[in-house]
């Protein structure tokens, strides 16, 4: 695969400098606008991530959220409501809605035309997350949050195919914060220094380090199937076997379109096991089919939500960004909103 992996690289490669010399256009918009993204192709825990940002900071900006809406079946701009679905909008951006049904959520591929809607549609708007727009150099992100799995530092990965690269390497310089993810529960000072030195940050990079919590109530002698199609289920799975060694793992690929006969499948294997757990992206796809009526209460989704350290630090570079960023475009920053 290393030919094809260096084939895609000068491609890259090629599309980044027409950018950056101005050759293809990169638009601004008016509004302030925090990048969530990586470059590896999933598996960093953008959407916890995604969601962190709407709870600390949803406390301070009307805030709305824009993704691409990736697996949906539907085009152009859809602004979630009641009737949406993982269908229509995309798991991801569904369960961000499920979560905070007071924030705007939105979805379009071209990243400048949602933005101008969401300011045309919420006229008081001051801050918008993109979900996954790194590699969108059509807008000109304000701020840049650059995930890397702790396990599969984008230093150490290559290129698609022969890696899990989606873009060059050369890209995190865009980054104005980096935060390792999926970090053990015990990480000590000195393993953070080690990443620290390998990654060699620009002095303007701030780096951060974030943990999973899986919000489980599980028992020792409970024997749970864990039905999970997103990038790397290994570590969800993982932190239930902690728990029910009996445990058992049905892993699909990521964005998985449940078919009938994945469920009947499903529903077969869960007469051997006590539960059935599975993660909120999973269940937003699951809750388009019958297995949910099937299974009732033997059917449990497992929330995730990060911790990151140094919270208040990270807080405290968004918002002078922010604060900042209003001013200059002349609207008043921090008025009271209610909580996310």
């Amino acid at each position: 695969m290393a030919p094809f992996s260096w084939l895609y690289g000068l491609v890259l490669h090629l599309r980044h400098t027409l950018y950056d010399d101005h050759l293809l256009p990169s638009h601004s918009v008016s509004v302030p606008t925090v990048c969530v993204g990586n470059l590896a192709v999933g598996g960093t825990g953008k959407t916890p991530h995604t969601e962190w940002l709407v709870r600390h900071l949803g406390k301070h900006y009307k805030l709305a959220v824009l993704s691409r809406g990736y697996g949906r079946r539907t085009h152009g701009f859809i602004l979630a409501d009641h009737n949406s679905t993982a269908r229509t909008i995309g798991d991801e951006p569904m369960q961000i809605h499920r979560k905070f049904p007071d924030v705007p959520v939105a979805v379009c591929a071209d990243r400048v035309k949602g933005v101008k809607q969401l300011q045309r549609m919420v006229p008081d708007l001051q801050l918008v997350i993109l979900d996954d727009a790194l590699q969108h150099r059509s807008i000109k992100c304000g701020f840049n949050i650059l995930l890397t799995a702790q396990n599969n530092l984008y230093i150490d990965d290559r290129l698609l195919p022969y890696g899990t690269l989606r873009d060059i390497k050369h890209r995190s310089h865009a980054a104005h914060a980096v935060i390792v993810t999926k970090c053990p529960e015990i990480f000590k000072p000195i393993d953070k220094r080690v990443i620290d030195n390998r990654l060699h940050l620009a002095t303007f990079q701030q780096l951060y380090f974030s943990k999973m919590v899986y919000e489980t109530a599980l028992e020792s002698t409970q024997k749970p199937l864990v039905v999970s199609g997103i990038a790397n289920p290994e570590e969800f799975f993982e932190h239930v076997k902690k728990t029910c060694p009996k445990a058992e793992l049905l892993a699909f690929g990521d964005h998985h379109r449940f078919t009938r006969h994945d469920i009947n499948g499903i529903e077969k294997a869960a007469a051997k096991f006590d539960l059935v757990l599975t993660t909120e992206k999973d269940y937003e796809r699951l809750q388009l089919t019958t297995l949910p009526e099937r299974l009732g209460a033997k059917l449990q989704v497992v929330p995730i939500h990060v911790k990151i350290d140094e919270t208040h630090v990270l807080e405290k570079q968004l918002t002078t960004y922010i604060d900042e960023a209003l001013r200059n475009s002349g609207k008043s920053a921090k008025p009271n909103y209610s909580k996310a």
